[in-house]
């Protein structure tokens, strides 16, 4: 390999190998020392769900409770997410042992105790935390020379399966937890950093003879010895039963250094084909890149070349190809007010997806910084709405506009009004099922006051910045009539050639677009931003080469409607990603729930909806590009 082309591959290799990489981590929070003895507090974060996409707080169901209750400050990608952070009565000595430690005993509610039936029916699972790591629940392994795989959170409880349906249906709680710390000694001092934090749930229905609150004495256990699984009935969850929750700890060295503690969680769904997959479609998309560049560079200089010579030959030979059209092609489509609007409004997703990607790739968005990746996608479109008002008014000028505050408007509300709307109506859903998941008033005014006080003084600003410069200057003149359109072949036809244009950026996605929506709704960690930054310039490349492609083509029939059916090529690949999502609800999710059911497509719909801005975007920009330059290379006369 030559020197350019090591310094490509180093750089790419970089850019894969980043993320992942143990020496070089940003998590977003220092690391923390402890000594022997020190005390360790594990706190409980919100109680989910794959069967119902409904986060609860923890304290919902009726589980041991601290004195008093201290929420975590959170930040908004947290809120946003559903996470409630708050502390729990567990808590540990560093480095030190404990079998049997009861955390309390609870006697159920009638409410209680169908609470807990209707979340172990719905196979909700308890998410703990300990020093910013969450629990990780081992799965039971065939082979023990197998990689060890884990689970997000432990289950509340389990049914007895074998009368499933029937009146006599047994429920049982995991009221037993096994922790496991590993930790990480220094060499030189008595300092320790916590590594690992393992938790293996167990239901055991604990006997005892006189209970005393202050020192609680088992039958089951004591303080010298660990429950063995299997060794107990499992404890039933019955009205006016009393459960006793138990736990143990246990703490283990470990050679892993705290820089690479959450390769455990980042490796949680062990799909190598993941990575076989990914760079598989970005060879083929590379290289269909490369041809459709090749034949359009070969094409396009014959065609100018041919129409630069014509003064010399004769002029029937003037009379097919694109340049008939270009007294037209400069022509102000219908509705380009809207237009204006759907570019700007692009510009800002545009940048808002660069610059995260890029903080994703240093390691600033790290699973450990929660709530990060989110809070920065609303903070960056706030600040992107600058280049939105910017954009929509360099394009609106030069269509020959006037009303630029109006156009400034439907900038800043159209989009945002359209995705709040939707928004509001699904919050108001997520209320109504009392899950923590809903947003609280106090972050929607931070949201909307985001909205108003930021974003849309920024559109104004950016407009007026674009509305001030000098127009752009056409390349051709405009003729005063339109000219007539011939009749066009059945696969020129715009909904045709529209939705054809789309396939090959869905194409460039699909299979990343998998384990996005894993991660989503699965409740999988993803921080292979480096793969995902290589998909997304395979994404923008492709967008900007199939609307160049089918722009050529349409020019050449003598169609000079190019501006919107250059937005909406790229865009429809947002319709075959709704169409993908409706596929993966039915294939790989386990939704009954109606309002589940809502909140997934409603929340894949604004997913789509940004899609479609952000590819139609590309794509417009890239065509607009492509026509500029071809009709300024041709002598006019």
């Amino acid at each position: 390999m030559g020197k350019p082309g090591g310094i490509v591959f180093s750089f790419l290799s970089f850019l894969l190998l980043l993320p992942l990489s143990r020496a070089f981590y940003l998590p977003g929070v220092a690391p923390s020392d402890f000594q022997r003895g020190d005390e360790l507090q594990v706190k409980v974060n919100k109680l989910s769900s794959t069967k119902t996409q409904l986060p609860y707080d923890h304290y919902y169901l009726e589980y041991c409770k601290p004195e008093t209750i201290v929420n975590s400050a959170e930040n908004l990608g947290e809120v946003l997410r559903g996470d409630r952070i708050e502390n729990s009565v567990y808590s540990f000595k560093m480095r030190i042992d404990e079998s049997c430690k009861v955390a309390c005993r609870q006697k159920l509610t009638v409410e209680g105790l169908k609470n807990f039936k209707e979340k172990i029916d719905d196979e909700y699972r308890v998410n703990m935390i300990l020093d910013n790591l969450p629990a990780a629940v081992p799965r039971q392994r065939r082979d023990a020379s197998q990689i060890p795989s884990y689970e997000h959170g432990f289950r509340v409880g389990y049914k007895d399966n074998q009368v499933s349906g029937s009146k006599d249906e047994k429920y049982y709680i995991n009221n037993h937890l096994a922790f496991t710390v590993k930790y990480h000694k220094d060499h030189d001092s008595d300092d320790a950093r916590i590594v690992g934090f393992e938790v293996t749930p167990s239901s055991v229905h604990h006997e005892y003879n006189d209970w005393d609150d202050k020192n609680p004495r088992l039958l089951t256990c004591n303080p010298n010895t660990k429950i063995a699984p299997g060794t107990h009935g499992p404890q039933e969850v019955t009205a006016d039963t009393h459960i006793v929750f138990t736990y143990d700890v246990t703490f283990q060295p470990s050679e892993l250094k705290w820089a690479s503690r959450w390769d455990t969680y980042l490796l949680m769904n062990d799909d190598q084909i993941h990575w076989f997959s990914i760079i598989n479609s970005l060879m083929i998309v590379l290289f269909l890149s490369g041809m459709v560049a090749m034949i359009m560079m070969r094409t396009l200089y014959r065609d100018i070349a041919n129409y630069n010579q014509l003064e010399t030959q004769d002029e029937a030979q003037e009379e097919t190809g694109w340049k008939l059209v270009h007294g037209d092609v400069f022509r102000p489509p219908v509705n380009s007010g809207l237009l204006c609007v759907y570019v700007g409004t692009g510009v800002q997703f545009l940048g808002m997806t660069l610059v995260t990607m890029m903080f994703a790739l240093l390691g600033f968005l790290s699973p450990s910084n929660r709530g990060g990746l989110m809070t920065a996608m609303v903070l960056l479109w706030v600040f992107m709405g600058l280049f939105a008002g910017y954009a929509s008014a360099r394009l609106y000028k030069m269509f020959k506009g006037t009303e630029w505050k109006r156009i400034t408007l439907k900038t800043a509300f159209m989009f945002p009004g359209i995705v709040f709307a939707i928004f509001f109506v699904l919050n108001a859903l997520i209320w109504g099922e009392k899950s923590s998941g809903a947003v609280p008033f106090g972050t929607m005014f931070a949201l909307v006051f985001l909205w108003f006080g930021i974003s849309v003084p920024l559109v104004f600003v950016g407009s007026y910045l674009g509305f001030k410069k000098p127009g752009i200057e056409d390349p051709v003149k405009t003729n005063k009539i339109p000219r007539q359109i011939p009749e066009q072949a059945w696969y020129m036809q715009p909904a045709f050639s529209v939705l054809i244009g789309g396939i090959l950026p869905f194409g460039a996605v699909f299979i990343e677009l998998f384990f996005i929506l894993t991660s989503i709704w699965l409740n999988q960690f993803y921080y292979i931003f480096g793969f995902l930054f290589l998909v997304f310039i395979i994404l923008f490349i492709t967008c900007a080469e199939i609307t160049i492609v089918l722009c050529y083509f349409q020019l050449c029939s003598e169609d000079y409607h190019w501006w919107w059916r250059a937005y909406l090529t790229a865009g429809s690949s947002a319709l075959y990603l709704f169409l993908y999502a409706t596929f993966y609800f039915f294939t790989k999710l386990e939704i009954t729930k109606l309002v589940s059911g809502i909140l997934y497509f409603g929340y894949m719909l604004i997913a789509s909806y940004a899609f479609f801005v952000l590819t139609g975007t590309i794509g417009f920009y890239a065509c607009f590009w492509f026509v500029r330059k071809i009709y300024s290379s041709v002598k006019i006369d």
